[in-house]
């Protein structure tokens, strides 16, 4: 790795009642838990020290609290909106599936909801955005748009890939290249270290 190379870190929001019960949460503008808010301002010491060029945020709370109690001021960016569950907000997986059995969301979609390429295409949105600033970068977001995003990155195909993503509440995650800016790579994944207590998956 060329230490010099842009980085750009990923930061999912703090747990939520709906991430602890694994309940789908789209455009609910739910806030953070009191667990939630102890592991944004774990997060904020796991990235102390860095110095980044642009920090941006989703504009609901979950994400934009998390942003604000890791000790960071981000403009938001509503291309970093949670996808959008339509008919499946607020359900769990399982509950999708007793009805519509082998559903998987980064290939099917969600009625009344957000098209997998319709997610895809703000992932690129903010992909160009970021990759034209010069330095490294924070985003706070949420689970499955960050998966996403990385995948876009990468250069994968988010229907193929983004299910082997998983990506735990108050996670860190990082992008970047190898040799130089013609090979983006995915340099972190999933880092929770300084996450105490259960860890919220969704």
């Amino acid at each position: 790795m060329t230490e010099s190379l842009p980085i750009v870190y990923l930061a999912r929001h703090g747990e939520t009642e709906w991430s602890l019960s694994g309940q789908h949460t789209g455009l609910t503008d739910l806030p953070l838990t009191a667990q939630g808010e102890r592991n944004a301002r774990d997060l904020g010491d796991r990235l102390a020290g860095l110095d980044f060029a642009r920090v941006f945020t989703s504009p609901l709370q979950r994400a934009h609290r998390t942003c604000e109690l890791a000790g960071f001021q981000a403009e938001v960016d509503r291309d970093l909106v949670e996808w959008d569950y339509g008919d499946y907000e607020g359900m769990r997986t399982v509950e999708i599936r007793a009805t519509r059995p082998g559903w998987q969301l980064f290939r099917d979609g969600c009625p009344g909801g957000e098209s997998p390429d319709e997610v895809k295409a703000r992932a690129e949105r903010v992909v160009n955005r970021i990759r034209a600033v010069s330095g490294d970068v924070l985003l706070f977001s949420s689970g499955h748009i960050t998966r996403v995003i990385a995948a876009v990155w990468a250069g994968l195909d988010p229907a193929a890939s983004c299910g082997a993503f998983l990506l735990g509440t108050a996670s860190v995650s990082a992008l970047g290249y190898q040799h130089d800016l013609t090979q983006p790579v995915i340099r972190l994944w999933n880092d929770t270290r300084h996450v105490r207590g259960p860890e919220a998956h969704a």
